[in-house]
């Protein structure tokens, strides 16, 4: 058994204890001081299992790509003495994601030349793959397209740092743009019978969730010190590495939390939910109202029998403080567990991407609670990355910067995929959600 396989199934016993305990509050129970005590420990264990996890699958991602032997001088790159492979900083294990940053730091440092980016790939010490590939990808309108090994090591970092993501949602492969999911929409008729009677005619009604490609550009500025070090210093690849998958991540949140789903727009989870799963929360603060407004999206999807196999909760940073300072009526923490990262025995991700301003008031936010098992994100795992040094961004207080004037080269990074569940009765939403207002 692989270590992956192995931590998975370790992974699914904690989760099993954990929904049992969290099912005796569900149904009314308490918990006793030594179960509190267990729940506590076991979310912990979750945590924990889940970076060993993370770490293990991307271990044995890289082993296997490195396994495959790569001949340099068919690219016309020269290979060392003797035919020994080129040695260098680069036969330590990098970062992830590092041979992407070094491919971009080197196209901007030659101002999109390839074969210049190439060269100074090779004279770098790079790992001979980043010249190869820049000897042999086509540049295109739109950029220089990034190598699928390299584009999916990114792919895999934005795991930890899309909410989306972290909490489960399945990753597959758009095949020329697109993917169709089929599923079971209802129909099935299932019943005893006795002697001589007919059995019960089944007529199960199909559905398909169609993904297409849609573009998501995302602008990373990045210090024209950082992008021109030719040398291999794992801590500027992890600085360029880092802000490629941050920008990244956000602009994929903020799609598939609340993409409208219009135009080539994807389609997010506010907009995915059916009618009858999107519920107003009560303006009133008191604990039993709380209770009872989470409660709700969460029996939205245990009576649409959605399986829930990855449940979890979205919401923006000031309503989890606000849940985690609250108070019941002797004084004590109303929701401890937050501070694991669980609400009501469920995993809990914050986005800035989940907004604040919503309402006729502008003051509303929003908690989504979703079965992540049964979202998919369709991607194409093929990358493309493009330089400016004049162009101008908005910066997060909606400042116009000049890139020229900061110093800064905007790479821009495109990357196409699509969102949306299996079921859409696996989603639920709670809008006008005015808790922690004003902190």
């Amino acid at each position: 058994m692989s270590l992956v396989t192995q931590l998975r199934s370790e992974r699914a016993k904690l989760n099993e204890q954990i929904q049992a305990l969290a099912r005796i509050e569900g149904e009314g129970g308490a918990l006793n001081a030594e179960q509190l005590k267990q729940f506590e420990q076991l979310g912990v264990d979750f945590n924990v299992l889940t970076d060993k996890l993370s770490r293990a699958e991307v271990a044995e991602r890289i082993a296997t790509e490195s396994a495959v032997p790569v001949d340099e001088s068919a690219q016309g790159i020269a290979s060392p003495p003797n035919g020994s492979r080129i040695s260098g900083p680069f036969t330590d294990k990098p970062i992830p994601g590092a041979n992407m940053a070094r491919m971009a730091r080197v196209l901007a440092a030659s101002r999109g030349d390839q074969h210049a980016a190439a060269k100074l790939a090779h004279d770098s010490g790079y790992d001979p793959a980043i010249a190869m590939a820049l000897s042999t990808v086509t540049p295109g309108a739109g950029g220089v397209l990034v190598p699928q090994s390299f584009s999916s090591e990114v792919i895999e970092l934005l795991r930890p740092k899309s909410v989306v993501r972290k909490l489960g949602a399945v990753s597959l492969p758009l095949l020329n743009g697109n993917l169709t999911v089929p599923r079971i929409k209802g129909g099935a008729v299932v019943g005893y019978i006795g002697t001589d009677e007919d059995m019960p005619v089944t007529d199960v009604q199909f559905d398909d969730l169609k993904l297409s490609a849609k573009k998501l550009a995302a602008l990373v500025p990045i210090s024209n010190d950082l992008l021109s070090y030719s040398g291999t210093n794992p801590n500027v690849d992890r600085l360029v590495v880092n802000d490629l998958t941050a920008s990244v991540a956000l602009a994929e949140d903020l799609s598939f939390i609340r993409g409208a789903g219009t135009g080539n727009l994807p389609k997010g989870l506010r907009f995915w939910a059916p009618d009858f799963n999107v519920i107003i929360c009560p303006p009133d603060k008191e604990l039993h109202i709380v209770e009872m407004a989470l409660s709700s999206i969460i029996l939205r999807l245990e009576e649409a029998n959605s399986g829930i196999q990855m449940p979890g909760f979205i919401m923006a940073p000031r309503t989890k403080r606000w849940l985690a300072a609250l108070r019941d009526g002797n004084g004590n923490k109303a929701y401890p567990e937050l501070d694991l990262n669980l609400l009501k025995g469920f995993p809990v991700a914050t986005t800035t991407q989940v907004p604040i301003n919503l309402g006729n008031d502008g003051d509303a936010s929003e908690i989504y609670f979703a079965d992540f098992a049964d979202c998919f994100i369709g991607e194409d795992d093929a990358m493309v990355i493009d330089f400016s040094k004049e162009a101008t961004y908005k910066d997060a207080n909606g400042n116009v910067v000049s890139a020229f004037q900061r110093d800064q080269t905007l790479v821009r990074v495109i990357a196409k995929h699509d969102f949306g569940p299996r079921h859409v009765e696996s989603i639920a939403v709670l809008t006008d959600v005015v808790w922690g207002k004003g902190l």
